[in-house]
């Protein structure tokens, strides 16, 4: 049964979003504050995912992404009332894994935590697969994927990468040398087919650039391919 942490302020919502996740197969506890969500992840009964609402008092939904992203490989799904794509692709940069708008569905919310946890799992079962001919260490520049023992490495330091952020470089290794679609990385790697938001991938491939690159703004190992998607670039 999954652990879900729901941060949320609104007593009521907070309640509501319990109940329906908690019927829906979910063990779930509540925080009301980002300060208090933080001290219940220090619990030693850890949760496998939090649901994050953006407008929280004090320390809001993005500033708690970043310090849980900063140390930490949770899953992270957003609850915002704010529909602007600035407002969505921030809480994305900031390490959120996906985003659901209010007023939230729960059953909307529940495949995507669900959708979320897979793509976690998949990385632990591909670690514990035998080996195969076709994997193998990849090497671009300075960065080695080892798809193997699903680790990278930039100049012989481990980068530190969130399960979709791993999910996705492995998606990309696997094709080196050729352009991806966001459409074809959403169903790989979100498992959101026609349904998902590129704007995950554009934010999440910005997160990667971060740890990977020298110069994140003029990449030069995730290269963009305008009005297709993108590439890892070969060595």
């Amino acid at each position: 049964m999954p652990r879900v942490l729901v941060v949320e302020d609104d007593a009521a919502i907070a309640e509501a979003l319990q109940l329906a996740l908690t019927t829906l197969g979910h063990d779930v506890r509540t925080a009301g504050s980002a300060e208090a969500g933080l001290e219940a992840l220090r619990s030693p009964d850890p949760v496998d995912l939090a649901v994050v609402d953006v407008m929280l008092p004090g320390m809001d939904g993005f500033e708690f992404c970043r310090r849980v992203s900063a140390n930490d490989a949770l899953p992270l799904v957003l609850l915002t009332a704010r529909s602007d794509p600035i407002d969505i692709v921030v809480g994305l940069e900031c390490g959120a894994d996906d985003y659901v708008v209010k007023p939230v569905e729960p059953r909307v919310l529940d495949a995507r935590i669900k959708a979320v946890l897979r793509r976690g799992s998949a990385a632990a079962e591909e670690v514990g697969a035998e080996p195969t001919v076709a994997a193998s260490q990849r090497t671009v520049g300075s960065l080695v994927v080892d798809e193997l023992a699903m680790r990278v490495t930039r100049g012989g330091v481990e980068v530190h990468l969130t399960p979709t952020e791993l999910r996705l470089l492995m998606e990309l290794a696997q094709h080196a040398g050729h352009a991806l679609t966001r459409r074809a990385l959403l169903e790989r790697v979100w498992d959101y087919g026609y349904l998902g938001d590129s704007r995950l991938v554009d934010a999440c491939v910005q997160r990667l650039r971060a740890k990977v690159e020298d110069d994140p703004a003029n990449p030069v190992l995730i290269t963009t391919v305008r009005g297709v998607g993108y590439r890892l670039e070969r060595s």
